[in-house]
């Protein structure tokens, strides 16, 4: 069993602990150079489907599967994670920009975000077609780290189609490119 967090903070170097560390547009333009796939995560919320465009997502363990998702504080899809303890995971294709755009607008309320999508309920749960990939997971942990959440879910259905996924890097989308046929770049 790992130490708890202040337990580690308190055995670090006093230097760190005392430095206030940089400026938040500097770990901002820190976190611009971290390429991944863009997703969408959905939930089921008391009035219908929500969902959020989301970059910090990752897998956690093959056995048992399981994801987990950064999520931002007081959004409603993280609300409605908490409440309902299910969601889905979905990986975008790389001609999904306009939809990851779309969730990811604060502008845009939830029925605008979902309009003219074809959705399914796995489990429960708002499901995409076609994304790239999707999970549903039902929610294992919730816990808070600065402005985001992570959420663990254990993944309970799965679907993996073809195709190339959507990219976020340098706070703009893009896709992977083919390596020259000769290796050179």
């Amino acid at each position: 069993m790992s130490a708890p967090p202040q337990a580690v903070a308190d055995r670090a170097d006093p230097l760190l602990r005392t430095e206030p560390g940089p400026g938040a547009a500097r770990c901002l333009g820190l976190y611009a150079k971290l390429a991944a796939g863009v997703t969408v995560v959905t939930a089921r919320g008391e009035a219908g489907p929500l969902g959020m465009t989301v970059s910090a997502v990752t897998s956690l363990s093959a056995r048992p599967p399981m994801l987990l998702a950064c999520l931002r504080d007081g959004s409603r899809t993280l609300a409605a994670v908490r409440s309902r303890r299910a969601f889905a995971v979905h990986l975008l294709r790389e001609e999904q920009q306009e939809l990851a755009a779309r969730f990811a607008s604060p502008s845009t309320t939830a029925a605008e975000r979902f309009a003219g999508t074809d959705t399914r309920q796995v489990l429960g749960v708002p499901v995409l077609a076609g994304a790239l990939a999707w999970s549903v997971c039902l929610t294992e942990d919730v816990r808070r780290y600065g402005d985001h959440h992570l959420v663990v879910g254990r993944v309970a259905a799965v679907h993996v189609g073809g195709g190339r996924p959507l990219l976020w890097h340098d706070r703009r989308f893009g896709a992977l490119t083919e390596p020259a046929p000769d290796g050179t770049a």
